[in-house]
């Protein structure tokens, strides 16, 4: 699912209530085998303007990744592959209008990728300067560049190296 608009908005509560919803259908299908399902990504980070995008990692073993896809593909979702990305399996959906947009991804528990977004989500939590200027860059990327993705993910990714280099 790529973003053609780009909408950044003021960080809203009810982003956490939208994650736990997504969670609950997930964890129909795979709660009895996943690690964990974390909320990643700018939505999980209190006071940060975000796109209204819930992110989702789901931590599930090694030996589980082909059980995670096949349980996920029962309840609507479509693997991706790792679009790229080596320690992550992307997912895009049909027929969850009743659910806030998300992205999915499942993650062995040993994952690179998966340590990045939690660490990157765990500092911004705690670092409040950190967390507003990363904000601001956010809203500044998206007036400028709403209608390119690429251009607003330029813009903002000298801020997430910058904040990479300190954590």
């Amino acid at each position: 699912m790529r973003t053609t608009h780009v909408v950044v908005l003021p960080y809203d509560k009810k982003w956490k209530q939208d994650f736990e919803e997504i969670k609950k259908e997930i964890s129909e299908v795979i709660g009895s085998f996943a690690i964990a399902i974390e909320h990643v990504g700018s939505t999980s980070v209190e006071g940060l303007p975000a796109k209204p995008i819930i992110d989702i990692d789901i931590v599930v073993k090694s030996d589980d990744i082909k059980r995670a896809i096949d349980e996920l593909k029962s309840i609507g979702y479509v693997h991706e592959g790792n679009l790229g990305i080596e320690g992550r399996e992307a997912f895009t959906y049909d027929g969850k209008e009743h659910l806030q947009i998300h992205h999915l991804y499942v993650c062995p528990e040993d994952s690179p990728e998966l340590k990045r977004h939690l660490a990157f989500r765990d500092y911004l939590r705690r670092h409040k300067d950190a967390r507003v200027k990363y904000g601001n860059a956010k809203l500044e990327a998206a007036n400028l560049y709403p209608n390119d993705i690429d251009r607003y993910i330029e813009y903002k990714s000298p801020i997430i190296e910058e904040i990479y280099s300190v954590m």
